[in-house]
């Protein structure tokens, strides 16, 4: 815009100086330039450019004193925000008045009665920013972006052809989300078959977003044809909305704070991600490649051994809501049933089939899960497994037998061994009578419990009357007997071995 301004301004003062004979030979060059009509290109050479004023400036109503003073009146209010603090402005100049804080000139005084909620928060901008170092989040790009998109909820997809995904990002932080980067799954569901494909990335990064929907669109058998995110930063930006361009994929999002608009990948993220990789804290290039081969690994037995439900209908009546459901499928079997779906890709997908062992699948599947739980246990380090480590197919599917005695197969959420529990958590309540109830007991072993609990009654009232530590001293009591068997047997054991040793 500035060159064409430019442009004309250079070609218009020839214009308008020379003879009319020759205006004819600008005027075909300037159109040939610029591409202009030549009704408008002869009004616009013709027309002598407009000599711009400079607006006057404004004085200045709200100046430093003004402000220097709302700052101190801002404090003093516990830094509320200007619509609260507008109408308390007057409230906190008569109280520090009357107690001597503040000697405001009438002037200043005037205008900070005056000043509106607007103008105290844009004067109070920069000390809010220097608080905390923080400003306000801008909305540019991102945010003209997130308008352009347009959103689908769960009731919008219709029935869609295989090749529509919902999108979704799990973060392997091991627990509540902390400062730091850690590993990444990018998850990508299929609408229509429920065709699953995760990828591992190092940390949350557009330019890995974009990276990781061209490996799964590699990886997929039939074409992408659109994703649907939600409102994160990592997919509302340029670098994804560029992509997606590039590729004429349809980009839509979900409603802000409304999981349930991407169920089908909310609900892959829990049975697949977090259901194979478990809740273990992962960082690091050797996470993540570690990652990635369990999900090469898991890709194909999901998609091509499991079979998973889809919603067929629901209907409400009331508060109660019924749902329907297809017969469980695989994804595989939808993409073979659907005939959305060319020949061609049906018999590829036959073909990959017949060559597929899932034995062999879900052992490299421990495997890798074997690797995964190493690394969250002991942090973000190389651990390295050989294919000699890995069992002999015979030997794992004779396993597979007896698995079930052994509790959790899976690596991954398999508890670790925790200590034994030695401490105590409360306080003893018998720390000081229990030498007493000893000698009771040393003196009538086939005295019970709860004799001696009213023995106890009667002899500290004021610690014992309510005899609520009758279970406690009986168990106690239990436990010292068994001491005194095993004593008097080892006992037993131990003086015949010293005699037979004598002997």
């Amino acid at each position: 815009m500035t060159t064409r301004r430019e442009l004309i301004e250079a070609i218009g003062a020839r214009y308008r100086d020379v003879a009319t004979s020759e205006k004819k030979a600008i005027l075909d060059e300037f159109v040939s330039l610029t591409g202009y009509h030549r009704k408008h290109a002869t009004r616009v050479l013709g027309t002598a450019p407009r000599v711009e004023q400079k607006a006057p400036e404004r004085d200045r109503v709200y100046d430093e004193a003004v402000r220097q003073a709302l700052i101190v009146l801002w404090e003093a209010g516990d830094r509320i925000c200007g619509k609260r603090l507008k109408p308390l402005i007057p409230v906190l100049i008569t109280a520090m008045e009357r107690h001597g804080h503040l000697d405001l000139d009438a002037l200043v005084k005037a205008r900070l009665l005056q000043i509106s909620a607007a103008t105290i928060d844009r004067s109070l901008s920069d000390a809010r920013a220097h608080i905390d170092g923080k400003r306000r989040r801008r909305k540019g790009v991102g945010a003209a972006i997130r308008r352009s998109i347009p959103v689908r909820t769960f009731s919008d997809w219709r029935d869609p052809p295989p090749g529509f995904f919902e999108v979704d990002m799990v973060e392997h932080c091991g627990g509540p989300k902390t400062d730091g980067d850690f590993v990444h799954t990018l998850t990508l569901t299929d609408i229509a078959s429920g065709w699953t494909e995760c990828v591992a990335m190092p940390l949350r990064n557009q330019s890995l977003v974009v990276e990781a929907l061209v490996v799964a669109q590699d990886d997929l058998p039939f074409a992408m044809l659109g994703i649907d995110t939600d409102n994160d930063s990592a997919f509302m930006n340029q670098t994804v909305f560029d992509h997606c361009k590039a590729k004429d994929l349809e980009q839509t999002r979900s409603r802000a704070y409304k999981k349930n608009d991407q169920a089908w990948v909310e609900q892959k993220n829990g049975a697949i991600v977090r259901r194979l990789v478990g809740y273990g804290r992962l960082s690091g290039l050797a996470a993540t490649r570690a990652l990635a081969e369990l999900y090469a690994a898991s890709r194909l037995y999901i998609n091509f051994f499991q079979p998973s439900f889809k919603l067929k209908a629901k209907t409400r009546d009331g508060a109660r809501v019924s749902k329907t459901y297809h017969a469980p499928a695989t994804p595989c079997d939808r993409l073979l049933a659907s005939a959305a779906v060319s020949e061609k890709i049906k018999s590829s997908l036959r073909e990959q089939f017949d060559r597929l062992d899932p034995v062999s699948l879900l052992r490299d599947i421990r495997v890798a899960q074997g690797v995964l739980s190493e690394m969250s246990a002991r942090g973000p380090r190389e651990v390295t497994v050989s294919t000699s480590d890995s069992p002999a197919i015979a030997t794992y599917l004779q396993s597979l037998a007896t698995a079930w005695k052994e509790g959790e197969v899976r690596p991954t959420h398999q508890r670790k061994a925790t200590q034994a529990r030695w401490w105590r958590t409360r306080a003893d309540p018998f720390e000081y009578a229990w030498p007493v109830v000893e000698g009771w007991l040393v003196a009538e072993p086939t005295a019970t419990a709860k004799e001696l609990m009213n023995r106890l009654a009667l002899t500290v009232p004021d610690a014992y009357a309510s005899k609520a530590q009758l279970r406690t001293l009986q168990r106690r009591i239990k436990t010292w007997r068994a001491e005194k068997a095993k004593d008097l047997i080892l006992g037993k054991l131990r003086h015949e071995t010293r005699d037979d040793a004598e002997a």
